[in-house]
């Protein structure tokens, strides 16, 4: 089975193909990386991996010739390229639109072309919105808050759409926060852990109640892995990591692990439209496919901490 990996030299996707190459995800006879390597792609989140047999390619998921090329000689695309920062996308939406929409729409167009192609789209838990009480299952209604959610919950409809109207075997994962090695330091988690090692304070925004669920990027590749092999043509999974918690308490949590006070928090004007809680219903995932998050977010945490500590020259140009 050839794999085609769009935004594969980004956080998710990076962490996907190593665990390909290193024999974690096998089945796979060849490995082509498609990257644009805008500000959060980063080849050198390929480094470990630079001795083996893959193909990467530096270019556009919007530039249909190239997509139609590579789609041409791969009999599955997994679509991990995406803007994703919200901040970013309240200042200007552009290029979340041409990114997450239109380069969406250019692969599915190409997959249309060669429709024996198994295409997996990669999503967020940010489409359903914020939610009060309870937890989103995949047929809960799509409410996104911010332009960066509203262009992957747009996306999300493509893929049903051209699912429904062609019959194309397709596929979408729905995760919630991720977290892990490799993240671009401009995210909550790396942004806190690189701010105290540079000796900064730690911004958080409002009171800090706002809730996330967070799952780490190695449990998050295992359950795509586990859709694209079993999931059933047409339908959506979403992957919660069963770790909700407050962002205030998040940030109590690495204040602790790396023996800081709270003086280092510094309180700024909350996000414009910030969803207070994300939260997914797993039990699709676990019932229909067997997957279970492994990694405890305690565990996790400190892994992470000590990996941005033991990787400084890979974060630091990027800050």
């Amino acid at each position: 089975m050839r794999i085609l990996v769009t935004g594969g030299a980004g956080f998710i996707g990076s962490n996907f193909v190593r665990r390909i190459m290193d024999g974690t995800f096998a089945g796979f006879s060849s490995v082509t990386i498609l990257d644009k390597l805008s500000y959060a792609g980063n080849i050198q989140n390929l480094a470990s991996i630079e001795n083996r047999d893959f193909e990467f390619i530096q270019g556009d998921i919007c530039d249909s010739a190239l997509v139609d090329k590579l789609i041409e000689k791969n009999d599955v695309i997994i679509n991990f390229a995406a803007e994703s920062h919200v901040d970013r996308s309240i200042k200007d939406a552009t290029n979340f639109i041409k990114s997450n929409i239109q380069g969406v729409q250019t692969l599915l167009d190409s997959v249309k072309k060669f429709d024996d192609r198994r295409f997996l789209q990669v999503s967020t838990d940010e489409v359903y919105g914020s939610i009060a009480l309870g937890s989103a299952d995949e047929e809960y209604g799509l409410f996104p808050n911010s332009p960066y959610a509203a262009t992957k919950a747009s996306a999300d409809l493509l893929v049903r759409a051209y699912h429904k109207t062609f019959g194309l075997n397709l596929l979408v994962t729905r995760s919630s926060n991720n977290y892990g090695q490799n993240q671009y330091p401009e995210k909550l988690i790396p942004l806190f852990i690189t701010n105290l090692m540079e000796g900064k304070k730690i911004p958080i925004y409002g009171d800090g109640e706002n809730i996330r669920d967070w799952i780490h990027v190695d449990d998050n590749c295992e359950a795509i892995f586990y859709v694209l092999n079993d999931g059933e043509i047409g339908e959506t999974y979403n992957i919660g990591g069963g770790n909700e918690i407050s962002n205030i308490n998040l940030t109590k949590s690495i204040l602790e692990l790396m023996g800081e006070g709270i003086d280092r928090l510094s309180y700024v004007d909350d996000r414009l439209g910030h969803d207070f809680r994300y939260s997914v219903n797993s039990s699709k995932i676990s019932s229909k496919i067997g997957f279970t998050p492994k990694i405890s977010f305690s565990k996790g945490l400190s892994d992470t901490i000590k990996w941005y500590g033991d990787n400084q020259s890979w974060w630091k140009p990027l800050k």
